[in-house]
């Protein structure tokens, strides 16, 4: 018998057909619009091709200027300082002439229609779909990183799409969906061009979810949250000595932000991919969650990520599900109401249950929503409100 079989594998027909279904979607969106060489857009997608190297350079106002034609930028807390003609860390943001420049203006490598469950949230709008879009660029450099081959790249190394944010605008009107997301990559190192698309999303009635590693500094990190309506932030260990050396940052801006996310309103969930033998230590995980009850409140949703050999990482094993598991229970021990173990198909702990009666309100097999018994944000059973963005 293999991990998955057994408890989390004893799934009906039923459940099968639909998981299968769930997975042809989520397979087609996820194909709708990724320039992974050149080509057309899809039908009912802008018609413009993809092509080698980023379409405009956009000067930036999150620089400052410094002595001898040198730039700053202030985005994140890297605040990489920048000779003419060099590039930040990030590989997207570059000293033209002495003036700061975004390569990642209007240039997306990916865009494409997901289910809302799969940024993950699990709070925002069960069973709806969202348009994701990403560039190239990232400024953490995750030894585990699952997009390495777009993140880890410079703009000019990628296929990508000439789109302006009054296209992406057009092609989620078209496409009819209920949000924006920007995610996938990190969205911190094209933040010009979220904020742009993110302006007009909520102008035309769309919400605009964000999955990021929170690496950003306050500043402009609190006037995103104006535009926000949710957030995503990979909280990746509680360790300082696990950033430092996986992720390639430190770990308190990160806890900075989401204080700053929590205290603007913005609906806040968290992620954590569970890797074996760097950061599963149960003792530093009952820190986190104990850290969060207390800084953000018991509501906050966290998600426990099975992890998948890749990149740098390709000879540790996958997470085993009993270490999801405990995590989950040791989340829950800790105060946290809403605790989610994701990428194990079946799993008990894919499903919302109210933190009043205890029973499912969002029952849920892979990306696909079986069942949702809300009435209003608040349990069909008891009544108790379940915190979200459900309408």
């Amino acid at each position: 018998m293999t991990e998955n079989q057994g408890t989390y594998g004893k799934i009906s027909r039923k459940q099968f057909l639909r998981l299968m279904t769930g997975s042809v979607c989520a397979l087609g969106f996820g194909g709708l619009f990724n320039p992974g060489a050149e080509g057309s857009a899809p039908a009912g997608a802008p018609a413009r091709a993809a092509r080698l190297g980023f379409v405009r350079p956009e000067k930036s106002p999150w620089f400052s200027g410094l002595d001898g034609g040198m730039v700053r930028c202030e985005l994140c807390p890297r605040q990489c300082e920048l000779d003419r003609s060099q590039r930040s860390l990030c590989r997207v943001r570059e000293n033209r002439d002495g003036e700061g420049h975004t390569l990642a203006y209007g240039n997306p490598v990916l865009i494409q229609e997901d289910p809302v469950e799969r940024k993950p949230f699990f709070h925002v709008m069960p069973g709806s779909r969202a348009l994701s879009i990403s560039t190239a660029g990232c400024n953490l450099h995750c030894r585990f990183c699952e997009v390495w081959d777009m993140a880890l790249v410079r703009p000019e190394e990628v296929h990508a799409y000439d789109l302006p944010p009054e296209a992406v605008i057009a092609h989620a009107l078209a496409a009819r969906v209920r949000s924006v997301s920007y995610g996938f990559g990190e969205p911190v190192v094209f933040y010009e061009y979220m904020s742009d698309v993110a302006h007009l999303a909520r102008k035309a009635g769309l919400l605009n979810l964000v999955h990021t590693a929170g690496y950003i500094r306050p500043e402009p990190l609190k006037k995103l949250c104006t535009v926000l309506d949710a957030a995503n932030v990979d909280l990746k260990s509680f360790d300082p000595a696990f950033y430092r050396n996986v992720v390639g940052g430190e770990l308190e801006p990160v806890l900075t932000s989401l204080r700053i996310i929590r205290e603007a309103g913005v609906h806040l969930e968290i992620t954590q991919v569970v890797i074996p033998t760097l950061n599963d230590d149960m003792p530093i995980i009952r820190g986190m969650c104990q850290w969060i009850v207390k800084e953000l409140g018991p509501d906050v949703p966290l998600h426990f990520a099975r992890f998948y050999p890749l990149y740098k990482l390709s000879a540790l094993p996958r997470t085993p599900v009993s270490t999801l598991s405990q995590a989950r229970d040791t989340a829950i021990n800790a105060g946290l109401r809403h605790v989610y173990v994701s990428r194990v198909t079946g799993h008990e702990g894919e499903n919302t249950f109210c933190s009043g009666c205890g029973k499912i309100v969002i029952q849920r097999l892979g990306f696909f929503v079986d069942r949702v018994e809300l009435e209003n944000g608040a349990c069909g059973h008891c009544g108790r409100r379940v915190p979200g963005l459900w309408s």
